[in-house]
């Protein structure tokens, strides 16, 4: 594997890590500093992830239009190193208003992940293009492995160790790709940027216009609201439904995270070669549904355990939606689609959190009528479901001469 490879898929396992790191202590870091109750400190998780991708929403296609005119190395190098000392202030926070200054930091600055897809993109002939993102994929499903085990590891030692892990591990990946990372946007590829399309409308709009790519782009960003039920509500629902300590909700989490970049990582390529683009993502919305209706009713900790890596299965889509489309896309536009997807992305994690954290709050406070902690996962359910409908129903995409 050529070392800038290496350095793209390090990257987002790191993003993962530093994601999955904070995730176990975060009940208890807001409930430290809101001394606030369980519910309570979920609606305000809920209300941090969604100004984190509010953020990401807003600057997706911005960072995207800026890696497509001066270059992938400055954008990735840049954000990491900003990344890095974004964990550094969350570390340091003593309220929950510098937790969200944080978390606004942290999502303008978090263009690694389509930066990184972009420069796969670059490198990778179309018809790899799906396995190659997967590879992508799988590091993101590495770093869940291992940060939620550390997460929960390092909460031993108190609610701000993770983030110092966090920004360790960020800063030393600037080192690492400053030395091994080679541009790939040329003369011949290189975008003039435009302030009209460096904005999620406008980028959306820009390509709308491509046969198929809305419905696409719908169905990717459908399939994300359902996905961030996890990282919205996994800590308080195995809190609430099992009383899991944060080092068995790092374990769960790493569970799913192994099975992520199993299929990410090699079972996709082998489905693709199998059943196609098309075939891969109505197996994975299949997966998807079911793990979501197990989850909703299961009241065994260990049952949750097995189950989890069920939906796991449904990571097959996000990959094969990416390469899809990137066959429509002209070669100095994979950045902008890149920017448009985490834009899409960002937004499901803009209204995902808030509605999943609500569903849960108000399935679980004292005077709710039915205590369900499962709610979130029959609501994700539905969604699958319309997204797989979507998709079926889509008109058929017309592909760039010879991609």
């Amino acid at each position: 594997m050529r070392p800038a490879v290496l350095f793209i898929i390090l990257t987002v396992m790191i993003d993962a890590m530093g994601i999955g790191l904070i995730i176990p202590v975060m009940p208890d870091l807001i409930r430290e500093i809101d001394k606030g109750n369980l519910s309570e400190a979920a609606i305000w998780g809920g209300i941090l992830a969604t100004t984190f991708a509010l953020m990401q929403f807003a600057f997706g296609p911005f960072i995207g239009g800026l890696s497509d005119r001066f270059g992938r190395r400055p954008v990735l190098l840049l954000s990491l190193t900003v990344m890095a000392l974004d964990y550094v202030v969350m570390a340091l926070a003593d309220s929950i208003w510098l937790l969200g200054l944080g978390r606004v930091i942290g999502g303008i600055t978090a263009a690694t992940g389509a930066t990184a897809a972009a420069y796969m993109a670059d490198i990778s002939r179309p018809e790899d293009r799906a396995a190659n993102f997967g590879l992508i994929g799988a590091g993101f499903g590495a770093g869940f492995v291992l940060g939620p085990v550390a997460g929960g590891l390092l909460a031993e030692y108190g609610t701000r160790a993770p983030f110092w892990a966090a920004a360790g591990l960020a800063a030393a990946n600037v080192l690492f790709g400053w030395f091994v990372l080679k541009e790939t946007v040329t003369d011949a590829t290189r975008r003039a940027f435009s302030w009209q399309r460096a904005n999620p409308l406008g980028a959306v709009k820009a390509l709308g216009e491509l046969p198929g790519i809305t419905q696409l782009l719908f169905v990717y960003f459908l399939y994300h609201v359902a996905f961030a039920v996890y990282p919205s509500v996994w800590s308080y629902f195995g809190l609430a439904q099992f009383d899991w300590s944060p080092k068995l909700i790092g374990l769960s989490l790493a569970l799913f995270g192994v099975m992520m970049a199993m299929v990410q990582g090699g079972m996709l390529r082998l489905v693709v070669h199998r059943l196609g683009e098309a075939g891969t993502i109505l197996l994975g919305h299949l997966f998807s549904i079911a793990g979501f209706a197990a989850l909703g009713f299961v009241t065994s900790g260990t049952v949750a355990l097995i189950l989890t890596p069920l939906a796991a299965l449904g990571g097959v889509i996000p990959p094969a939606l990416q390469a899809m489309m990137s066959r429509v896309i002209a070669d100095d536009a994979q950045g902008e689609l890149q920017g448009a997807l985490t834009s899409a992305a960002a937004l499901a994690m803009v209204l995902s959190p808030m509605v999943m954290t609500a569903t849960f709050a108000a399935f679980t406070k004292p005077d709710a009528g039915m205590t369900l902690p499962g709610a979130p996962f029959l609501l994700a359910m539905l969604l699958a479901i319309m997204g797989m409908a979507v998709f079926a129903l889509r008109p058929r995409v017309v592909t760039q001469s010879g991609r």
